[in-house]
């Protein structure tokens, strides 16, 4: 792991055959007691991430509920700042801290709607936000650990440039198919398998129907 960047879990839940979530983006997959364990490592990492789509589609809060604990930081990934001021993230912002990362693509518009809020802008990237250079950010602001619970393209971007330290997937009993549902990783993909990170089986949990399968990059 390189000392410049927080500890990334890359987190989901995911049919039996490697979707996240329905074409009409249902992600009801997992169970009552994988949201138990789910908010459990919630509350013991620093940051909680997503990207702008997860938060349009599930309008998330993102907090710590079934358990005790704290509620970790929420950062969402927004190049073009287009959040709906609706949202629950935006909403409870006075509550719990949220930090919204843009990228220099930004509207004025849409950067004086956000400024309404008591949101910590963080500006990286010039069309896109730039993942690294956000993870040296937070490593200055003494985020240590981060559980990514984005979507299929977020996934890819971390798994692309090789920054995670493990990787956390539920296997759900479910079958959905269909070319147009999410899948755990989306993006362009590897052209060979050997260019795939390697990773190590660390656990395996029985949640009745459910799997928990727990690995860490070696």
């Amino acid at each position: 792991m390189e000392k410049s960047r927080p500890y990334v879990i890359l987190s989901a839940a995911i049919s039996i055959d490697g979707k996240i979530a329905t074409k009409t983006g249902d992600s009801k997959l997992s169970s009552k007691q994988d949201s138990i364990r789910l908010h459990k490592l919630r509350s013991k990492v620093d940051a909680i991430l997503v990207g702008k789509n997860t938060v349009a589609i599930d309008d998330p809060l993102l907090t710590v509920r079934h358990t005790k604990g704290k509620n970790p930081i929420r950062i969402v990934l927004d190049s073009k700042g287009t959040l709906s001021e609706k949202s629950r993230i935006l909403q409870t912002s006075d509550k719990i801290k949220t930090i919204i990362v843009v990228s220099k693509k930004i509207t004025k518009s849409n950067n004086n709607k956000l400024s309404k809020f008591p949101v910590e802008l963080i500006v990286t990237g010039e069309r896109s936000v730039n993942i690294k250079s956000l993870l040296r950010k937070l490593s200055a602001k003494k985020i240590k650990t981060i559980l990514v619970e984005g979507g299929g393209t977020i996934n890819w971007e971390f798994i692309k440039q090789n920054i995670f330290d493990e990787l956390i997937v539920t296997l759900s009993p479910f079958l959905i198919g269909g070319n147009n549902a999410i899948s755990l990783v989306e993006g362009q993909g590897f052209d060979k398998i050997s260019k795939s990170p390697n990773l190590r089986l660390k656990s395996v949990k029985r949640l009745k129907n459910h799997l928990v399968l727990h690995y860490v990059k070696v």
